[in-house]
């Protein structure tokens, strides 16, 4: 057995472009933007002048010298975007229209000794999905494109954080597989764990190219089986006593086991082989009394998520260091579970090894995003494939958790007025109910398998009703202020989050205009969000203080959409265990855009990123209001005017939410104060919290009761507090501190002592050096106090710069 990869001397040819040199796994838009014939399309408004190139068709052409050797010679195309046509030596090999499997071609026959040539021809993509648009029926989707005609990434052809850059190439390995006898079609495993005894499953299926007998062997941490066979398909079993578990981040070590397979000859000869690196653990998600909790190892787990989508438009670029970059930050914000969005991809084996490694938990959709999908020919066929192979690819990996049917899919039929628009043409209903169950349950069964995000159970109720299994929250940031969170009771968020713009740095690298402005050309062309704008406004308006300027506009989008997100996820971690996920939109962008992202899209943290870290910490102090009535699921339970600031019933108390594995002895002062920092009244403050657990501790009503709600605070002695007034309704006192700067090695300490109240205190460094990073940021002190900003650089920063407006920005200083 051999392979050999077909990656080097590729020309691309299209349109007016005839054989520039084409890049192996790629995109047509990368080998035009390095041949110098594009502009880079995540720059100022150059992606609106790249529509053609979707709608253009392209041949990739390489050649390359044969010599004979095994009984059978596969060509074999792991990834190929997307309706392609493959010839070899002038002769068909095949079709392909699915960007999302592999493709196998026996291409002995056509090969000839010496020089080879090899074509593949990409139809254009709008051209594919219109035809089959035109043939079965309009299907309603989000958007004005037909990404729901075709099975290729849904986020190509544009979204409300992405641009339209719609892609063809060669985007997976491609290369000759030379083989005898036999070969490993698919290894299967199923890993269980029960009573101390892990059990591995393993099932193969081989190809053949001779009928003779072979043996299979499988070994997992020194346990060895093996089976003779004569027929294709085999089953060998390995039970390991006592394995180390794989337990998720914060709940133990995601231990793994190397898991390796072979196929061997009637001589001993090593035909072909697999390896994988497994773990035990068992999943399942808990629905007694309507509950959502995803429970592992019998540990019931609050998911603190964030929602993933691809990190660039094209694939290629992403790299396993910068999948790793981006984990180290998803992990440093106490994340424990990402969700691979249904409009991108069945994410990579790289992906896929790090969660494994790092202990995330994984949902993964399947590819259906706020679109009806038509279940006719060629897709429902297309579909059962492409599910089929990445179900068995990645059932081995312990940190895939759930999977999902399809992205908001079930909502869309629901409150998207799509009925009289389908006029009864199918619109995946069973793909979701029939065909992915069926596949999951088949191939899979160990694994909880969701209809949809949202969905609440059945089809009974409202597919986004919060009292039932998983919600989406898009009421706030469409409609309402984020305050309307704290109407919500629901038993599991699956998407909810707040706009705000990249980081300084970012918006600079990216675009030219002079002078920036929240409606400038290149601002405008990187709000892909319909009304994204006046939403921001709307956002400001109800919170803050007017901006004078795009400095201040930048930094109160970026802090309202903190403030926000973080307001969120603390609500609904204080109702465990009656709520207990909270997957926050999202954790990364695509390219250079005004979104909900907590990273940008080059790779720089938003202060939303040091809100959630915060927000998500493993032992949480909270304030919120309450009532004393028992927490009950729900939506909002009285009407709340569209767009204006919700105000929940009942005093603030302390909720000290514990996800941690011991108990939690909670010590701590809370003191009323005025804006000059007098204590007004103070209390001291006792509890023991169980792990995975909240406990609600009422507060004095001396504390809870201002004598001007305007002036005055609640403070907590971890650096919490609490306004009785909303932020633009506040006298603040100018802003009064000192600040010292040090150099310590490649870090420089930045210390602010306030004189005064100092509000959501927040360092830029990147303005100074694109490069710099800060450790914290949205910093309230009282006066006295004092934060020491670390901040990394390999460059020496201007004290003066480092400590004046734009770069160091409090709320006081909009006046």
């Amino acid at each position: 057995m051999s392979y050999r990869p077909l990656h080097d001397g590729w020309t691309l040819s299209g349109g007016d472009v005839s054989e520039l040199p084409a890049s192996v796994p790629g995109c047509v838009h990368t080998d035009l933007l390095a041949a110098g014939r594009i502009e880079d399309p995540y720059l100022d408004e150059n992606e609106s002048k790249l529509s053609w190139i979707g709608r253009t068709e392209w041949t990739y052409s390489s050649s390359f010298t044969h010599v004979p050797g095994a009984p059978r010679i596969d060509l074999v195309c792991a990834g190929l975007d997307t309706v392609a046509s493959i010839e070899l030596n002038g002769e068909q090999v095949g079709q392909t229209a699915n960007m999302h499997r592999s493709y196998r071609f026996d291409v002995r026959p056509l090969l000839r000794d010496g020089d080879n040539t090899l074509k593949i021809k990409f139809n254009s993509p709008y051209a594919y999905a219109e035809e089959q648009q035109r043939r079965l029926g309009h299907r309603p989707n989000a958007y004005d494109e037909p990404f729901n005609f075709i099975r290729k990434q849904a986020c190509n052809f544009g979204w409300d954080w992405g641009p339209i850059l719609v892609t063809s190439g060669i985007w997976q390995p491609i290369g000759l597989h030379s083989w005898s006898v036999a070969r490993l079609a698919e290894v299967r495993p199923q890993v269980t764990v029960s009573n101390g005894t892990g059990r591995v499953e393993v099932r193969v299926r081989l190809e053949r190219a001779a009928v003779e007998p072979v043996t299979i062997t499988a070994s997992v941490a020194g346990r060895r089986a093996q089976a003779t066979v004569d027929g294709i398909e085999a089953l060998l079993i390995l039970t390991v006593d006592d394995p180390a578990l794989w337990w998720p981040r914060g709940y133990g070590s995601p231990s793994l086991y190397s898991l390796d397979v072979a196929v061997m000859s009637a001589s001993g000869d090593t035909l072909d082989s697999w390896s994988r690196m497994i773990g035990f653990r068992d999943v399942r998600v808990d629905h007694t009394d309507d509950a959502f909790t995803v429970i592992v190892n019998d540990v019931p787990v609050f998911v603190k998520g964030v929602n993933w989508i691809p990190d660039d438009v094209f694939d290629n670029r992403v790299t396993r260091d910068r999948l790793e970059q981006r984990f180290r930050q998803a992990a440093d914000a106490n994340v424990n579970y990402l969700r691979v969005w249904g409009g991108g991809r069945y994410e990579s084996e790289d992906f896929y090894d790090l969660a494994d490694e790092m202990g995330f938990m994984v949902g993964q959709d399947f590819l259906f995003a706020c679109a009806a999908y038509p279940e006719e020919e060629p897709f429902a066929s297309e579909i059962e494939a492409e599910a089929r192979e990445n179900v068995v690819r990645l059932s081995s990996h312990p940190s895939l958790v759930m999977w999902t049917g399809n992205n908001e899919n079930l909502w869309g039929h629901e409150d998207w007025d799509w009925k009289p628009v389908l006029a009864g043409r199918t619109w995946g209903l069973a793909y979701y109910l029939e065909l992915l169950p069926r596949i999951v349950a088949e191939l899979d069964p160990g694994r909880p398998y969701w209809p949809g995000s949202p969905y609440s159970g059945t089809t009974s109720r409202h597919p986004n009703d919060p009292s039932f299994g998983t919600t989406h929250i898009w009421d706030v940031w469409n409609t309402d202020d984020y305050t309307k969170y704290a109407a919500y009771r629901p038993r599991f968020v699956a998407e909810f989050g707040f706009q705000a713009p990249p980081a300084y740095a970012t918006i600079r690298r990216a675009l030219s205009d002079s002078p920036l402005a929240p409606d400038s050309p290149g601002m405008a062309a990187h709000q892909k969000a319909a009304g994204g704008d006046q939403k921001l406004s709307r956002g400001l308006d109800n919170h803050m203080p007017p901006p004078r300027d795009f400095d201040d506009w930048h930094y109160l989008t970026q802090l309202n959409q903190a403030r926000a997100v973080a307001f969120g996820i603390s609500h609904f971690r204080s109702l465990r265990p009656l709520c207990m996920g909270s997957i926050m939109w999202q954790l990364n962008d695509c390219w250079p855009v005004t979104s909900w992202a907590a990273v940008d899209g080059d790779g720089r943290k938003k202060p939303l990123w040091y809100a959630m870290r915060d927000a998500y910490a493993d032992r949480l102090l909270t304030l919120q209001p309450r009532t004393g009535a028992p927490l009950t699921p729900g939506g909002p339970v009285s009407p709340v005017p569209q767009g204006t600031v919700f105000t929940s019933d009942g005093a603030p108390a302390l909720v000290a939410v514990n996800d941690s594995r011991t108990p939690w002895s909670v010590e701590t002062t809370v003191t009323r104060r005025n804006l000059a920092g007098e204590i007004l009244a103070a209390t001291v403050l006792e509890a023991t919290v169980a792990p995975g657990s909240a406990t609600t501790i009422p507060l004095p009503a001396d504390i809870t009761t201002p004598g001007d709600p305007t002036t005055e605070l609640i403070a907590v002695d971890s650096g919490l507090t609490w306004f009785f007034a909303l932020d633009k309704d506040i006298p603040w006192p100018s802003p009064s501190f000192t600040t010292s700067v040090a150099k310590e090695g490649t870090s420089t300490k930045v210390t602010v002592t306030a004189d005064s109240l100092l509000r959501s205190l927040t360092l830029y460094p990147d303005r100074l050096d694109p490069a710099a990073e800060t450790d914290k940021a949205g910093v309230t002190l009282l006066p006295g106090e004092s934060v020491t900003f670390t901040v990394h650089s390999g460059q020496s920063l201007d004290a003066v710069a480092l400590t004046s407006r734009p770069v160091l920005r409090c709320l006081n200083d909009i006046g």
